[in-house]
C-alpha cells in the first residue's frame, strides 16, 4: 500500500477529537485539520445542466478547489463543464446514447477492445452498460497514476472494476444520490406488461451497484431518506453512510425582480416516470381555462413520445413549452422569472431543482416523498408539500398560489432563507473532505471503530 504524508497526517487526525455538527441535524464526524488533498473524482456520465450528476461534479469540484484541494475529474461522455482550476480527463466510450441518435450502430472502426464489445453487446440485449464499462476503462488509468492521488471519489458509477484502485493503494469513497432500485420499480410499474421484462433487463446493473456499494466503506448520501433506501435496497450498513446534503450557488440562483404572470417552471426529465411530469400536466389541464397559467419545462421530450402525446391529449399545446440547452445562467434566470416552481416527482433522493427554486425566491410546490420533506421542510413556510402522484391536490395548490401574490412572496422569502442557512456547496465540500480523511486514515491504519452512525437509519 502506498503511504504518503497526507495519509500520515490523516493517521494523526484519527487521534484528534470528534465533534458533532448539528446544522443539518445529521451526525458528521470531524477529523481535524490536515493538508490539502489530491482528489480523483469519477463520473461515468456528467451531462452539464440536467440529470444531477454533471451538476454535482461541477459544483463539488469547484468548492473543493476553493478550499485548497486539487481535483481531477475523470468522466465518460457527455462530459461536464468544469471551472478554472479543475482538471478533466476524458474517458471515451462508444457513447451509444448520444443525441440526436441514441441506441446508434457504431462503425466497425470504432471498436478498440473487449470493453467496447461489452458496451455494444449489453445495449443490443436491452441492458445499460455504462456503469460497468466506465469502471473497466477508468480503473487502469487511476491505478497507473495512484501515486498522484490521495483518494478516489466515485459519483454513483459503482462498477466492479473500480474496486481495483484499492489494490493500488487508493482509498475509495462513493456517492449514492439514491439507489436506482427506486427508479427501477417505478419504471416497471409504469410499463405495460409486455415491456416489463425489457425494463428489468435495462436496470440489470442495479444489482451490480448494490454488490459494489457493500464493499465500499465510506458512502456519501444527500439525505436521511437516501440513507434509509440504501440500507433497505442495497444492503448497506449504517456505519458505511455519511449524510452530506448537496448545495446550491446562491449567487447564481437568486431573486431577480420581475416575474412573468402565470409562469410555472419545472426542471425534470420529460419522459422519466419517476419525475412525475405526467402528474403536473394533468394538474395544469384541470386549472380553469381562464386562469393565467402556463408551464415551462426544462427538458427535451422524445419526439412523438408519451409526454408529447399527453400534452396533445390534454389540449395543452398552447400552455406548455419545453426548453433545453440552457446555460446555468439561463436556467437561473428562468427559475427566478416564475411565480411558481414545481417538483412533481414520485421520488427524490435530494432534488437540486427544489433547492434552486427556493434559492431563487420562487414559491415551491413539491411532492411529499423521499427527501423532499427534508429539503423543503414540513411546516409549509418554505414550500408546499402535496401527496406524490395526486394531480387534484397539485391543481388546488398551484391554483391558489397563482391567485395569492402575498403568499407566494412569503414562501419565496422563507425558501431563500432556508437555503442560505442549510445548503451551500462550501459546507458540502467541507463535509465531503472529512469523509475523504476518514477513508485515507482507514486505508493507512485500519478501520476507525468509533465511527458515528447515521441518525434514524
Amino acid at each position: 500500500m502506498l503511504v504518503d504524508p497526507h495519509m500520515m497526517q490523516a493517521s494523526q487526525a484519527q487521534r484528534d477529537h470528534r465533534q458533532f455538527q448539528s446544522k443539518t441535524g445529521v451526525l458528521v464526524s470531524s477529523l481535524g485539520p490536515t493538508g490539502a488533498l489530491r482528489i480523483a473524482l469519477t463520473s461515468y456520465r456528467s451531462k452539464p445542466h440536467c440529470g444531477g450528476q454533471g451538476v454535482y461534479v461541477r459544483h463539488l469540484s469547484r468548492a473543493l478547489v476553493a478550499l485548497g484541494h486539487r481535483v481531477e475529474v475523470f468522466s465518460g461522455p457527455p462530459y461536464p463543464e468544469l471551472d478554472e482550476g479543475v482538471a478533466l480527463t476524458r474517458v471515451p466510450s462508444l457513447d451509444l446514447y448520444a443525441e440526436p441518435n441514441p441506441f446508434r450502430l457504431p462503425r466497425l472502426s470504432e471498436f478498440r477492445d473487449l470493453t467496447d464489445l461489452l458496451e455494444f453487446g449489453t445495449m443490443c440485449t436491452a441492458g445499460f452498460p455504462e456503469p460497468r464499462t466506465f469502471s473497466r476503462r477508468v480503473a487502469p488509468l487511476l491505478s497507473a497514476r495512484a501515486f498522484e492521488f490521495d483518494v478516489v471519489h466515485d459519483n454513483q458509477g459503482l462498477g466492479p472494476a473500480l474496486l481495483e484502485v484499492t489494490r493500488a493503494g487508493l482509498p475509495l469513497v462513493a456517492t449514492i444520490h439514491h439507489p436506482i432500485s427506486v427508479d427501477r420499480e417505478v419504471e416497471i410499474g409504469a410499463a405495460p406488461w409486455y415491456r416489463q421484462l425489457m425494463v428489468r433487463r435495462w436496470f440489470g446493473f442495479v444489482r451490480m451497484q448494490a454488490r459494489v456499494a457493500r464493499r465500499i466503506d465510506q458512502v456519501l448520501v444527500p439525505s436521511l431518506s437516501s440513507a434509509q433506501d440504501a440500507t433497505r435496497d442495497f444492503g448497506l450498513q449504517p456505519h458505511q453512510l455519511h449524510v452530506v446534503p448537496m448545495g446550491v450557488d446562491t449567487e447564481l440562483f437568486r431573486p431577480r425582480g420581475h416575474r412573468v404572470p402565470g409562469r410555472i417552471v419545472a426542471l425534470c426529465s420529460a419522459d422519466v416516470p419517476l419525475k412525475g411530469l405526467a402528474v403536473l400536466l394533468q394538474a395544469l389541464a384541470a386549472l380553469p381555462h381562464d386562469q393565467d397559467a402556463h408551464l415551462t419545462v426544462v427538458s427535451k421530450p422524445a419526439p412523438g413520445g408519451k409526454t408529447e402525446q399527453l400534452v396533445d391529449t390534454l389540449g395543452l399545446s398552447q400552455r406548455v413549452h419545453f426548453v433545453s440547452g440552457l446555460t446555468d445562467t439561463g436556467i437561473a434566470e428562468l427559475m427566478a422569472s416564475a411565480e411558481v416552481a414545481c417538483v412533481p416527482s414520485l421520488y427524490e433522493g435530494f432534488s437540486l431543482p427544489a433547492v434552486e427554486a427556493m434559492a431563487s425566491g420562487t414559491a415551491l410546490v413539491a411532492s411529499d416523498v423521499g427527501a423532499l420533506g427534508e429539503v423543503v421542510g414540513r411546516d409549509g413556510r418554505a414550500g408546499v408539500l402535496v401527496p406524490a402522484g395526486d394531480a387534484a391536490a397539485l391543481t388546488t395548490v398551484i391554483g391558489s398560489l397563482l391567485c395569492d401574490p402575498a403568499r407566494r412572496a412569503a414562501i419565496g422569502a422563507a425558501g431563500r432563507a432556508r437555503v442560505e442557512e442549510r445548503f451551500s456547496w462550501t459546507a458540502t465540500a467541507q463535509a465531503t473532505v472529512e469523509v475523504y480523511r476518514k477513508a485515507i486514515a482507514e486505508a493507512a491504519t485500519g478501520p476507525i471503530t468509533d465511527r458515528l452512525p447515521v441518525a434514524s437509519c
